[in-house]
């Protein structure tokens, strides 16, 4: 008679998924539904996204996790869930700020607001002159970061320089198109 196997513990599994991918399935099984109760309490549109970017975290992280719950994963990836609904937040700041100055629409999640964008972003005298006054690598910054809506790692990545180079293009960018005389209805 066979003896049933023991429940691995959550370390145990942490462990095991650097060579079997299911065991990091498992972890996500047990505490994504928690995860996701947490963010969702928080941020309730966005919680099945921070909880994909939680996991995610998760794995790039997991060879630094310290066991100090007796094998329980669950308050690393709260804290990790945390950290995720920050830095959300935070860009989510950055790009509000973006758009304003832009004179973009606020609420993109609406056809209303698809449409005000393409209309905001075809070809218009002033704004094509005052993106045209930049640099050629602000330009491409701001065009990447607020038109293209990437992340500034892509931006970085794209442009082949570090994550606060491109942030400081980008910053700089739009502080020149501030100043630029731009018609309001061209804004």
């Amino acid at each position: 008679m066979e003896l049933p196997r023991p429940v691995p513990t959550d370390v145990e599994l942490l462990r095991d998924a650097e060579r079997d991918p299911e065991a990091f399935g498992e972890l996500f099984r047990r505490h994504a539904p928690s995860v996701h109760a947490w963010l969702a309490r928080r941020l309730e549109w966005a919680a099945s996204d921070l909880t994909a970017e939680t996991f995610a975290r998760a794995w790039l992280s997991r060879r630094g996790f310290e066991d100090h719950r007796d094998g329980s994963l669950r308050p690393w990836l709260l804290g990790i869930a945390r950290n995720v609904l920050r830095d959300s937040v935070r860009r989510d700041r950055v790009e509000t700020a973006a758009r304003e100055r832009l004179g973009l629409p606020l609420d993109l999640a609406t056809e209303d607001g698809y449409t005000a964008v393409e209309e905001r972003l075809s070809p218009r005298v002033a704004l094509t002159a005052a993106l045209g006054g930049l640099s050629a690598p602000e330009r491409d910054a701001v065009e990447l970061r607020v038109l293209d809506g990437l992340p500034y790692e892509e931006v970085a990545e794209r442009l082949g320089i570090q994550p606060a180079a491109a942030r400081l293009r980008v910053s700089r960018g739009l502080r020149h198109l501030a100043a630029a005389d731009i018609p309001q209805e061209e804004r």
